[in-house]
């Protein structure tokens, strides 16, 4: 089992908010590596066969209990792929925490690619927290590409905080639901580029029977000469209710597509979508500048409020 030195307990700190070893059930994954794990009564966690992976089986009925797995890379040039599935037994009520930090101070590139899958049983309650996040003053990139698979059984719900702020240099992130009868979902993703890097969020939900809901918002912001992809999808195949914004702040040369889109295939599928992209107001500025604050400090205070 590896040890966690220094810089993988700081990557851990940022990416799960963890100061200490949680209470409940966790597994820390560093530089491809086990690094700690902990089971409970109620939660299992395995490692899939063949090493590339776990299962994490929660017991129906569980309730107020938490799962960490972090995920942290501090060598340059490595590179893997991790396959988790969560099993969420019906009736319980969890926080998941994931996430990924990489520290790259050498020349290669380095690289995790995390392929979840949720199945979330009739009447169960998932919140799902995703943090990533990139260091480092080597010249190698920081490479996350997250996938999310969600499978909602009926009357499930499940609210899906995803969030990258800073020094992930390549991203696509693609998250997939399918919602049966009376489920909801909501996503709230916060996203922000500098620099060179490049972000791609992908995100589909389809609601197949009768009463769902998705809720999909995402606040991002592009600086330097950064640039942004924001691909959302609502499918209504039954009597449902979706919604999907974007809502982007663009500053310096930065770049940023949104394309939200709907498809309605029953007659009583009620769908919305908004997407605004614009620049930081200058009254706002004037505001907080008259207040003592230089013009960078008055951007960063009003950006640090719209990711919150």
């Amino acid at each position: 089992m590896e040890m966690l030195d220094g810089i993988q307990k700081r990557l851990i700190e940022e990416v799960a908010d963890l100061h200490e070893v949680p209470m409940g059930a966790y597994n820390f994954r560093a530089n491809s590596k086990l690094a700690g794990r902990q089971t409970t009564a109620n939660i299992d966690i395995q490692s899939k066969e063949n090493g590339e992976g776990i299962d994490i089986k929660i017991k129906p009925g569980t309730k107020k209990e938490s799962v960490h797995i972090p995920v942290v890379l501090s060598e340059s040039g490595l590179k893997e792929t991790v396959y988790n599935d969560f099993y969420v037994g019906e009736d319980s009520d969890v926080v998941i925490v994931a996430g990924c930090g990489i520290d790259n101070c050498g020349t290669q590139d380095s690289e995790h690619d995390g392929i979840h899958r949720f199945f979330v049983g009739k009447g169960a309650h998932v919140k799902y927290v995703e943090k990533h996040y990139g260091s480092g003053d080597g010249n190698g990139k920081r490479i996350l590409n997250p996938v999310t698979e969600v499978y909602m059984e009926e009357g499930s719900s499940m609210e899906m905080e995803m969030v990258q702020i800073k020094g992930v240099d390549s991203t696509k992130r693609t998250t997939m639901a399918e919602l049966k009868k009376d489920a909801s979902l909501v996503i709230r993703e916060r996203l922000m580029t500098h620099g060179e890097q490049t972000a791609d969020s992908i995100i589909k939900a389809t609601i197949l029977e009768e009463g769902a809901s998705a809720d999909v918002v995402s606040r991002s912001v592009a600086r330097d000469h950064s640039y942004q992809k924001f691909d959302a999808c609502i499918i209504g195949n039954a009597p449902c209710h979706g919604h999907t914004e974007c809502d982007s702040i663009i500053m310096d040369e930065g770049r940023i597509l949104a394309v939200p889109s709907l498809e309605a295939n029953d007659v009583d599928a009620e769908l919305f979508h908004e997407a605004a992209i614009g620049k930081i107001a200058g009254e706002q500025l004037i505001k907080l500048m008259t207040l003592g604050l230089t013009e960078a400090e008055a951007e960063e205070q009003i950006i640090n409020g719209f990711l919150k």
